[in-house]
This record gives C-alpha cells, structure tokens and sequence, in this order.
C-alpha cells in the first residue's frame, strides 16, 4: 500500500493464554488427547452456574426490556446498587455517576489504554496478566513497564524496586495492580495496599486496581478493596461477575472510579472514556440487571464463601503434589484460581525432552525456535503430554515458569492431572 497503516503498537499484543490453544487443538487434530489448563473459564472445566442464579438470568431473559439499551454508563438501578454496595465497606464514597459499564472487563481494559496520552506508562506487576501488559505496551508502542512481585515473599510487590521505577521514570502516570493476583494467586494485605497509595500519592500518579478476583479469597487471608485505602488519590478499581457467577460468556465489567473531581487531568481522562463508550452506545443490557438480584440476594455471600474455601482446598492438594518435583517450586496462592510453577533457572536450560512421534515434533519445532527456554518446555509439554499450559515468559517475566487452573471439577480427573505433571516434570528437569 502507499501508506503504512499498521499500527505502533501492533508488535505487542500477544495473548499467549490463548495463542497456545490453536497449537493444542492442532496437536488433538493430530491424535494427541489434550488437558487444557490455559485459561481461567470455569464453566468450560465443568463448574456449573448455581441453579437459583441460572433461574435469576432465565427470568430476566423472558423479560423485553432485557433487549433494550441501557443508558451510555450502564442500567441505572444496578449503578445506584453498587455505588451503594462500595459506600456501606466505608473509605472513599462514590455516586451511581463513578461507575461505567464495559463488555467485559477486556473491553474496559481496551477503552481506558486506547484513550490514554501515548507518552503517559501505566507501571504494573512482573508476572503480568496479557490482557493488561499487552494492552498497555500497545498503546505506548513499547514494552510493558513493570515493577516485580518477589517469588521468595509469598510474591508479594517489590515497593522497593517499584518506587525506583516511578521515581526516575516520569513518563509514568499510574500504578497498575491485581488482587488477588493474576497469575499468581497472591492475595494483598492491607498494609500493602496503603504503601502503593501511598508512592501513588507522593509521585502525583492515579492507581489501577484489577479486582476481577475479589470475592475469591481463601478462608484465612486478608485483604481489602481499593476503595477502603484509596484516600484522596485518584483510582480506578475494575469488576466483573465472570469469575464471580460464574459467567464469563457474558462479558459484563465495569469501573468504579475513585476521587474524579480531585484532579482536573484525572476528571477529563474519565470524560473521555465515557465520551468512546457514549459512541458504543452502551453495553449488553441483561447481564448489567442481573448483578442486582443475584449479588443483592441473601444466597450470594455462602455462594462466594463455598468457591472460595473448594479453591482453597484445591490449591493446597496441588502444592503438596508439585512441590516434590526437584527443581520445582509452587507458593500457595491464598486467592483466584491460578497456581504458578516456578523451576530452577539451570534444570530449564539443560530440560530433558518428552519422546514424541516425528511429525508432532515437525509441527513444534517453528514455534520452540528462538522462544524462550520456559516456552519451549511449555510447547514440549503439550506436544509430548497432552498438558496445556501457559509459559511465564508470556507473562512479562524473565522467571521460567508457567501457570495452571485449579478448575478442573472432577476430582479424580484433577487429582490425575497433578500427577501426569508431576510424572512428565520430574522427567524432564530430573
């Protein structure tokens, strides 16, 4: 063509929690039986919807005004019950006015980076989650900025490196965080959480809050949300009902925004994403209702207690079995579905390949050259053992790892995917 019309950013949106799924059904298209644990669906892993929720959702869906717009910013009724349900955890009070609806928290995700001054960084953690990272990088034309969650800390943030980062390095504007954490699990105290404000708050930045797992903390760990610490600085916490319900096929999120008025930057930024959204229109009408009904009933809270406390139980049998594979190892995540492997730097290097038939090597070898050593292990992985998984390296770390679920529902079946992962880790870094 006469001009080049591709995009700076093109170059860094990658999504390898999804990339890899069309390598694996090529694999099962070749004969290899495949165990996916890429991706974070419960309902594909075989949880189903409480009925009573299910019966909410199918009420609503015989109702017509279901099909109708709602307004740009989302229903009314069910802004004015979450503003409400942010006020009554006390800390920074907010009005139907400070949320928007988006479909899909990866839709908000796009809007608020598409939007946002090129040359303006928003800093997030290492491991990161794609969506976030790639979203981020694309819109600058460079790599995500990061700042490091401590693997020898219960992966807790690194303040001390990320404070460095945002001092000597003013193209930054905000600080990105997700808890409970994405991809590892990590559950936030408190104390924690002010310390971020806080360098927010020194250094003039807005703080991003990625709370899709909010209501998935196991039974003992503490944390807050972003509204109960946020103080006087600008924020903006993100919410979804996918992981919640679940339903992630229903790409419903929204934003709940912290202190607008405070800063006159910070209040046009938020204009102008509910200016993009105004010419969408608004998102899907009948997920929006529902989050009234469904969080508002008095069966909501055990619901949430019940998921939390099965991962939770979950996330303990898969530790006790992975950590006794040499070279490995897994912190018990106290929150989300996720578990994160970590192996030994030098058993990555020098890993053992899985025997596999000539043609599935044939297939691999373009996507294993030059990749990193984890993503080559990952892709080793899949093709000699059936096992998807998604490799750190396409987490914006440097750590060799990767990431499973802990949603596969049948027990038995979960139980033998821990042990196949065992069996063909302890081959492969023995």
């Amino acid at each position: 063509m006469r001009r080049n019309i591709v995009w700076e950013g093109a170059d860094q949106l990658r999504y390898e929690i999804r990339e890899i799924v069309g390598v694996a059904r090529h694999l099962e298209s070749m004969g290899i039986p495949m165990t996916y644990e890429n991706i974070g669906d419960p309902i594909q892993k075989g949880e189903e919807m409480a009925p009573w929720i299910r019966d909410i959702v199918t009420n609503l869906a015989s109702q017509s005004k279901s099909y109708a717009y709602t307004a740009t910013e989302g229903d009314y009724k069910t802004r004015d019950f979450l503003a409400d349900h942010v006020n009554r955890r006390g800390g920074c009070q907010i009005t139907s006015d400070d949320l928007v609806f988006f479909n899909g928290l990866g839709d908000a995700v796009s809007t608020l980076f598409a939007f946002l001054k090129r040359e303006a960084r928003v800093i997030g953690p290492s491991p990161a989650y794609s969506t976030l990272s790639s979203a981020e990088a694309a819109h600058s034309g460079y790599e995500h900025t990061t700042y490091k969650l401590d693997p020898d800390n219960n992966w807790m943030p690194d303040l001390e490196d990320l404070e460095n980062k945002v001092r000597y390095n003013d193209a930054i504007a905000g600080i990105l965080l997700i808890n409970p954490d994405n991809p590892t699990g990590a559950v936030y105290p408190k104390e924690v959480l002010l310390e971020i404000v806080d360098i927010a708050r020194r250094y003039d930045l807005f703080v991003l809050s990625d709370e899709t797992y909010a209501s998935i903390v196991y039974p003992g760990a503490e944390t807050c949300h972003l509204s109960e610490v946020i103080g006087e600085v600008p924020g903006i916490a993100m919410r979804s009902i996918s992981k919640e319900y679940p339903w992630p096929g229903g790409r419903c999120g929204w934003i709940e925004i912290f202190n607008r008025q405070r800063d006159e930057n910070f209040d046009r930024f938020i204009k102008t994403l509910i200016d993009a959204k105004r010419l969408e229109v608004c998102s899907t009408s009948l997920p929006q209702m529902s989050i009234p009904l469904v969080i508002g009933d008095p069966r909501y809270p055990e619901h949430l207690a019940r998921r939390a406390d099965k991962f939770s139980k979950r996330a303990v049998e898969a530790v006790d079995i992975l950590n006794t594979i040499p070279g490995v190892k897994v912190n018990l995540p106290k929150g989300a579905f996720y578990l994160t492997v970590l192996m030994d730097k030098d058993r990555v290097a020098d890993f053992r390949p899985l025997p596999m038939k000539p043609e599935i090597a044939a297939y691999l070898k373009p996507f294993m050259e030059g990749a990193p050593r984890d993503k080559q292990l990952v892709y080793n992985l899949l093709g000699g053992a059936g096992l998807c998984t998604v490799p750190l390296s396409g987490f914006c770390s440097d750590l060799p790892g990767f990431r499973v679920t802990l949603l596969e529902n049948d027990d038995a079946r979960r139980l033998a995917i821990w042990e196949k992962l065992k069996d063909s880790l302890s081959k492969m870094l023995g």
